[in-house]
């Protein structure tokens, strides 16, 4: 009996690690999901131990390869979570916890660099803002702390390439991940002039060397099939880091496309011949490692928590979405005028500004205001943002938008975002796009599939098309053009109105002490006396 061709892909996020064999058009059949721990020893730090991050995805492996029966596997790769500080020494054991790529140790560092010129140097060569979960400024934070632990380390490996130097005993890496470290963008090697410019010459030695994404890197090993149940010498590709893997797992693959997630954060990426977008905007440009191409982002911090806030503070929680949606269907475009500003993190926002102190905020508002028109202004900023992101980065006006995420599930949104941002969208309902990225690039270096184009096409795209409506193409656009002028008019106030926010809660905490009751104590006194004790939040001797 012929066994059912297969390839297994492994996506490694911030929190959780999954395995799923898939069949070469597509098929989950098997798939294996596992937690893994974020440690926070002290506020701004974020840290893994590597050994959990390998002993769930060994234990991932082996229940999805169970689930799929008897498959015969072609080949495996692997994607994961960027950025950060992943050490290992000569042996290959790692030299202390992963710092991840949300750790905020280096922040000063980064506000210094800034300062001096070093930050600019990174944007000018890799192509991406600097920020405190980046390796530059993590190896720097590290040696100043503890320098002996540097000094041990023989090899950077990201997530995804610690995982598959478990499986095949190689230390590698691949441009995407490179992009965020030393690459020069441009020229897709290690960047001399970079270390040189950040004197950080002492640091080359710990750069892994560079495959393309879409080639064998390595076969599996006897010790790793023993600890996952893989056969001996399985072919592993190089993999990409998650951000592009998802855009491949998308279709996304050639110049002039474009993929935007709508989920807790928002993202858009477009893939370009080369970076192309202005000094001033804060992107994150990553490598493909395929000729010139590369694909420039743009990560808002403004996502669904805008909607969830939202219906619980127009008292409308206790509905589920689909009433709402018909609410906010029951509202015409333009949401009555009413304007919302999505940047409600409590950080602030990085995409296409970088303000700490942005703020959220509904603008022209009436007594004649309906929740409705409420809810809607929400769903149409955030797609304005999104928008915002498409233009300057170029993206032509009738692209299509691939869209994922959360937020993507509700058509509502997925019509919203296709009407403002006058572009089509196709919407993925397939659940582990990484997955499906990275199982392309096997095809590719097995030789299965010519290139990433044949692959992707095999594996499907699975979507559901939404075209904006051209009646409203006006309205948005000028809804566009009042959403950024009214947001930059505001910008030189958040400071002043993050000092507000702060002030109250200092001023309703003073209060909260004030009004809390007193507690009496009759203390046993000496014989003979009384005695009442009255204190507040003491403890007794």
């Amino acid at each position: 009996m012929t066994r059912t061709p297969a390839v297994l892909g492994i996506d490694a996020g911030t929190t959780s690690v999954k395995s799923v064999v898939l069949s070469l058009d597509g098929e989950v059949l098997g798939a294996s999901r596992s937690t893994v721990r974020i440690r926070r020893p002290l506020p701004d730090r974020a840290e893994q131990d590597m050994d959990e991050v390998w002993s769930a995805v060994a234990a991932t492996i082996s229940a999805a390869c169970d689930e799929a029966g008897d498959v015969e596997l072609i080949g495996a790769a692997v994607t994961g979570q960027g950025d950060g500080a992943w050490l290992v020494d000569e042996d290959g054991r790692p030299v202390g916890p992963a710092l991840l790529w949300l750790d905020g140790r280096a922040a000063p560092r980064v506000a210094a660099w800034g300062r001096d010129g070093r930050g600019a140097l990174v944007r000018e060569v890799t192509g991406s803002a600097l920020f405190p979960g980046a390796l530059p400024v993590l190896l720097e934070e590290l040696e100043e702390d503890d320098p002996g632990l540097v000094r041990s380390a023989a090899t950077h490996l990201n997530c995804k390439d610690w995982i598959r130097f478990r499986l095949t005993g190689r230390r590698a890496t691949d441009p995407s991940e490179a992009s965020r470290t030393y690459l020069d963008v441009a020229q897709g090697t290690y960047s001399h002039r970079l270390l040189t410019g950040l004197g950080h010459e002492r640091f080359e030695r710990l750069l892994p060397p560079l495959l393309p994404p879409g080639t064998v890197a390595g076969h599996v090993t006897a010790d790793a099939a023993r600890e996952t149940g893989l056969p001996v010498g399985l072919p592993v590709a190089t993999g990409m880091v998650d951000t592009p893997a998802g855009g491949v797992g998308l279709g996304v693959v050639d110049p002039g496309q474009v993929y935007a997630i709508l989920g807790t954060t928002a993202f858009v990426g477009a893939v370009q011949e080369g970076p192309r977008a202005p000094a001033d905007l804060p992107v994150i440009t990553v490598s493909l490692g395929e000729s010139d191409h590369v694909v420039e982002c743009l990560a808002p911090m403004n996502g669904t928590p805008n909607l969830d806030w939202a219906r619980q503070v127009t008292g409308l929680d206790a509905l589920e979405w689909e009433e709402v949606a018909r609410i906010v269907r029951a509202e015409p475009a333009g949401a009555g005028g009413v304007l919302y500003l999505p940047y409600a993190g409590v950080s602030g926002e990085r995409a296409p500004f970088v303000d700490t102190d942005a703020s959220a905020a509904w603008l022209n508002l009436s007594v004649s205001t309906t929740p409705g028109q409420l809810l809607r202004a929400v769903y149409e900023g955030i797609a304005l943002s999104l928008r915002e992101c498409m233009d300057l980065l170029g993206v032509d006006g009738g692209a299509t938008v691939r869209l994922c995420g959360g937020g993507a599930q509700s058509s509502l949104v997925c019509e919203i975002v296709a009407d403002v941002t006058g572009r089509p969208v196709e919407r993925s309902t397939f659940a582990e796009l990484g997955v499906r990225g990275v199982a392309a690039l096997v095809l590719v270096a097995t030789g299965r599939a010519t290139d990433l184009r044949a692959a992707t096409e095999r594996l499907g795209t699975d979507t559901h098309r939404f075209e904006p409506d051209p009646r409203l193409r006006a309205l948005h656009d000028a809804q566009a053009t009042v959403f950024t002028a009214v947001r930059d008019a505001n910008r030189h106030h958040w400071a002043s109105l993050r000092d507000l926010r702060k002030a109250s809660h200092q001023t309703a905490q003073e209060a909260t002490r004030r009004a809390r009751p007193a507690h009496t104590v009759v203390a046993r006194p000496p014989s003979g006396t009384s005695r009442t004790t009255t204190h507040h939040d003491k403890e007794l001797p």
